[in-house]
């Protein structure tokens, strides 16, 4: 899966705290749509969109689905905005240098 479908499947903020959620442990489906003020139907589309994403796995015990976290697809995310967080701490450091430059301390 493309690294695009990772970052559309985070910009829905249902699908990000079906993530933070599960960062607690593997959950049952049910149990993460009681969370939400959707429709199961609707939570369960979430949940395949994170599925096919590669942000989640499913384990099926008995009748109930589970859900885990799956971190890979989350580092690829990390190694590419790596370099992006260099970028603005250097912008940001010469912001405050700049800011220091023109209002020192007494």
């Amino acid at each position: 899966m493309a690294l695009v479908d990772v970052f559309s499947a985070l910009a829905n903020p249902v699908r990000r705290k079906l993530l933070e959620t599960l960062r607690e442990g593997p959950r049952a489906a049910g149990d993460l749509a009681g969370q939400f003020s959707l429709s199961r139907p609707a939570v369960s589309e979430h949940l395949s969109v994170l599925k096919n994403a590669r942000l989640v796995r499913e384990e099926s015990r008995g009748r109930h689905r589970y859900y885990h976290l799956e971190g890979a697809a989350l580092a690829e995310v990390g190694e590419w905005l790596h370099p992006f967080e260099h970028y603005w701490r250097a912008r940001m450091g010469a912001l405050r240098d700049l800011i220091d430059e023109e209002n020192p301390w007494p």
